[in-house]
């Protein structure tokens, strides 16, 4: 059939095949399977792990996600039929390229990064929830014991509140802080 594997990467791979004319009006099946044996594996598609389709416009398709260093089997079928021998193609991926490395572990610390940062803020609306909470509390309870002189325990015993007596010498005293000051009442 003439199926070629192209742009091997330690993660991808390049599937290229030629058209044919039994599946002009339906798709490709592209079925890959890692760790593949041919002592003891057959062609059944049973025995794929993956499957993609492809349009039948198309004669190429990249193959994502794969592991690196790593023997994989491909076939290309028209209309997910059973390959054989000659739909089929055995590659090796190759080593793990050091930039996607780089990136995984990039994606890794900013997953990190996002969940604490939304767990710090939600404690942070906790706290901040009791401060407003607990200052709204004192500022009524300071409002109630203001205006309502009926909640006192004065109130309750039926007798005045007792404000300080002041002489009026006390009252209306001053001290002159200058020889000329004069107080006045």
């Amino acid at each position: 059939m003439g199926i070629t594997v192209q742009n091997i990467t330690g993660n991808t791979a390049m599937v290229i095949w030629p058209k044919m004319a039994s599946c002009a009006d339906s798709f490709y099946s592209i079925m890959y399977h890692p760790n593949w044996n041919s002592m003891l594996s057959s062609y059944s598609r049973k025995s794929f792990q993956k499957e993609e389709r492809v349009p039948a416009s198309r004669s190429s398709f990249v193959v994502e996600n794969l592991t690196p260093l790593t023997t994989y089997i491909l076939c290309v079928t028209c209309q997910s039929a059973n390959p054989s021998s000659d739909q089929c193609r055995v590659f090796n991926t190759l080593e793990q390229d050091p930039a996607s490395a780089s990136n995984t572990k990039k994606e890794l610390a900013l997953g990190i990064w996002l969940t604490s940062s939304v767990l710090l803020l939600i404690i942070a609306a906790i706290l901040l929830y009791g401060c407003l909470h607990l200052l709204c509390r004192r500022r009524r309870d300071r409002l109630q014991g203001a205006t309502s002189l009926s909640n006192s325990p004065y109130a309750a015993r039926g007798t005045q509140r007792q404000w300080p007596r002041f002489s009026r010498s006390e009252y209306f005293s001053c001290t002159p802080l200058l020889k000329n000051e004069v107080c006045s009442r």
